[in-house]
């Protein structure tokens, strides 16, 4: 048998390289306007690692890698970004990304319009990973997380941000059963049929 071509550079199954934590040069792929499930309109970035980045492809070659029917861009490597505030003005998140671009691209700038998301493919900006903490389908996950865009500029002097928790890690934390949600007054939401969780039965 001939050796196959990158014999050793194919990694082998179940070898796994996380993202690496703290700045990131990244590539946009694609951007898309929608709206969120309370109905409010948000922008869905999809970016991979950038040429000169050091871990620079690696959502593409995760998505090749992918054994599922359905292959689906990594959610690592997805951000969804709210437009608006609760009182209907820019969000500081969606400005953050706008800004962060143009300095990124020389001479860029955003244009307003039909088909908004296209002039972003290829552009160029940059991201912070941190820890996030999760709970899901039974277990504590540790989860490597875009938390902020940057301009690219600033990935090398990017610090690694303090790790955060899901509402789903507090909860596990704290005892209380899945899908329990904060009703706001210091209470939580108890789903119903779960009347042996309660500490007073």
């Amino acid at each position: 048998m001939k050796k196959p071509n990158n014999y050793e550079e194919t990694q082998v199954q179940g070898e796994f390289t996380p993202v690496e934590l703290g700045g990131h040069k990244l590539v946009i792929k694609q951007v898309e306007e929608r709206m969120s499930r309370t109905n409010k309109p948000m922008i869905v970035v999809f970016f991979d690692f950038a040429p000169g980045d050091k871990q620079a492809g690696y959502f593409a070659e995760a998505l090749k890698n992918d054994i599922r029917p359905e292959k689906k861009w990594p959610n690592q490597a997805t951000q969804y970004i709210l437009t608006e505030d609760n009182e209907g003005n820019c969000s500081r998140s969606f400005k953050t990304f706008l800004t962060c671009v143009e300095h990124s691209n020389q001479g860029f700038t955003t244009q307003w319009g039909d088909n908004f998301g296209k002039q972003f493919k290829n552009k160029l900006v940059g991201g912070v990973f941190g820890i996030q903490m999760d709970y899901y389908e039974g277990r504590e996950l540790e989860k490597r997380v875009l938390r902020w865009f940057v301009s690219q500029d600033k990935v090398e002097e990017a610090a690694v941000p303090m790790e955060t928790e899901t509402q789903a890690y507090k909860n596990h934390i704290n005892g209380y059963p899945s899908g329990s949600t904060p009703a706001g007054d210091g209470f939580m939401n108890i789903p119903d049929g779960i009347d042996e969780e309660l500490p007073f039965n």
